[in-house]
């Protein structure tokens, strides 16, 4: 018969090549939870490298493209202002529209038919295309009138913008079908208004209509979203 005292060693024995073995599997699980960390850092960063990389080359593209939209028009005769930062192109309302109007001056067909095929020429044929998510057409109104009231006239001469250049009427017709897949229109009544030198609010300034262009940087916010999301 087993001894209390063997049964006692036999399970002191037993014992002895259990915890062994215990804390060399909390080991192993301890170094493939390193591994699992050390691999989903490496792959964070890569993203966050793709990312950066997105990020400079689209910084990149629209300096480029700046500099592009200043070098035609700065010193264009056409009256047309090129933001330094965002490559916006403003024009004075009054070189498309009678006051308080929405119908585009008979003479303003021609100003549309010069100024349009060379921004495009820009925008679309450059190279720059693929960046292009979108082309907008931006209608800004003095404070005459109420808010709703200019809503609707800034929209409307927006529109009346697009309208003629997508138009059986504009003489380019290779570009109306790069327009119709990036353009859009909108109308902001007076909220951007603009000021005059001195920083005192500017109605001539204010009424104005602009051409805009977006990048695709909702590919950059997608990704980010992305990355903060399996953070």
């Amino acid at each position: 018969m087993t001894t209390k005292y063997q049964r006692l060693f036999k399970n002191e024995q037993e014992e002895s090549h259990f915890w062994p073995s215990f804390t060399d599997l909390l080991t192993i699980i301890l170094l493939c939870f390193i591994l699992i960390f050390i691999a989903m850092m490496i792959i964070k960063s890569l993203q966050i490298e793709e990312m950066k990389r997105t990020i400079d080359q689209l910084m990149g593209v629209r300096s480029e493209l700046v500099n592009d939209l200043q070098d035609e028009f700065s010193d264009s005769a056409m009256g047309i202002e090129v933001d330094e930062e965002t490559g916006a192109i403003i024009f004075n309302t009054e070189i498309l529209f009678e006051y308080n109007k929405s119908e585009l001056k008979p003479e303003s067909f021609q100003f549309l038919d010069e100024f349009v095929p060379k921004y495009l020429d820009i925008l679309l044929q450059n190279g720059y295309e693929d960046y292009i998510a979108e082309i907008i057409i931006e209608g800004h109104t003095d404070r005459d009138g109420g808010y709703l009231y200019n809503l609707e006239l800034s929209q409307e001469r927006a529109h009346s913008v697009a309208a003629y250049i997508l138009s059986d009427d504009f003489p380019y017709k290779n570009i109306q079908q790069h327009l119709k897949e990036k353009l859009t229109v909108n109308g902001r009544s007076y909220t951007d208004f603009r000021t005059d030198d001195a920083g005192n609010y500017s109605a001539d300034a204010s009424r104005r209509v602009e051409f805009k262009f977006r990048l695709k940087d909702e590919e950059i916010l997608e990704k980010t979203r992305e990355i903060l999301g399996e953070s």
